[in-house]
């Protein structure tokens, strides 16, 4: 009696799940060291731009501390434009290119595949937000006083979980608005660092305008950081840490779950209507 070859085993669940976040990380990890010159620009040129603003607080007399609010600032650009060009836009460069009909017939998730390819990207990312740190704190003597070193790390690792989970949500309208992505995404870029406080304290808004910006992660993340990272912090700071770490926490959960809802009923629509996989007039 011939016997039948074995059967692959299929992956459900949450293996599946860790599989395609591997399956999509990892050639974001090897492409970054196939194209060192990339590092070297994503270092060289956001250091021009930190570098003038650090001119600039030094010519008005602003107090030190500012600078070192300028290296942190910089630093974080580097994660804000990961999410605006490795996820918010994402499955829109995906459809110009044809493959996303691939991605919603794949068996993982799409939530996973966005989260994958946000991880790849992150290793790149934090090279260039490491070297901006140290570069920027050599050059322009820069002194930290870190009061509490893990509660820092918590605060970064739960802006970082809202902030891709903001990713993850905007891509859906991304792709909804098709080419008009591109645009929307370079039109926000530069209001976006000037809400969120990348180079100065969002204290220095009126509190409303500072609490509309918070809706974006980066700026209570990036405001307690510098909280705990320098002695003028605290007197900067907008709300205290704990509060502003609570607040990161909700909307950390509140667009991880916007994100499944939209890209659940992307996938649906995309299988029961074929509207967003093919161009159309």
């Amino acid at each position: 009696m011939q016997m039948l070859p074995p059967v692959n085993k299929r992956y459900t669940g949450w293996r599946l799940f860790l599989m395609t976040v591997w399956g999509r990380a990892y050639p974001r990890v090897v492409g970054m060291q196939r194209e060192r010159s990339w590092i070297l620009f994503d270092i060289l040129l956001p250091m021009l731009g930190v570098s003038a603003y650090v001119f600039v607080y030094r010519a008005i007399g602003a107090p030190e501390d500012y600078v070192g609010f300028v290296i942190v600032g910089g630093a974080m650009t580097a994660f804000w434009m990961n999410v605006m060009w490795s996820m918010a836009s994402q499955l829109f460069w995906e459809k110009e290119q044809g493959n996303l009909a691939l991605y919603i017939i794949a068996p993982g998730p799409m939530m996973a595949s966005l989260l994958g390819m946000a991880i790849g990207g992150l290793f790149a990312t934090t090279l260039r937000a490491a070297a901006i740190i140290i570069l920027g704190s050599l050059l322009f003597n820069v002194s930290y006083a870190v009061t509490n070193l893990p509660l820092m790390i918590l605060v970064f690792f739960v802006a970082m979980t809202a902030l891709y989970g903001m990713g993850m949500a905007t891509s859906s309208l991304f792709l909804l608005l098709s080419r008009e992505a591109w645009h929307i995404a370079n039109l926000a870029q530069e209001p976006i660092y000037l809400l969120s406080g990348f180079y100065f304290p969002i204290k220095n808004y009126p509190f409303w305008i500072a609490a509309a910006g918070s809706l974006i992660p980066l700026t209570l993340g990036l405001d307690a950081m510098r909280q705990l990272a320098f002695t003028s912090g605290p007197s900067l700071g907008f709300i205290s840490v704990p509060l502003e770490l609570g607040v990161l926490f909700v909307l950390a959960v509140i667009f991880l779950f916007i994100s499944r809802l939209l890209l659940n009923y992307m996938e649906k629509l995309a299988v029961r209507e074929g509207r967003l996989t093919e161009s159309r007039a």
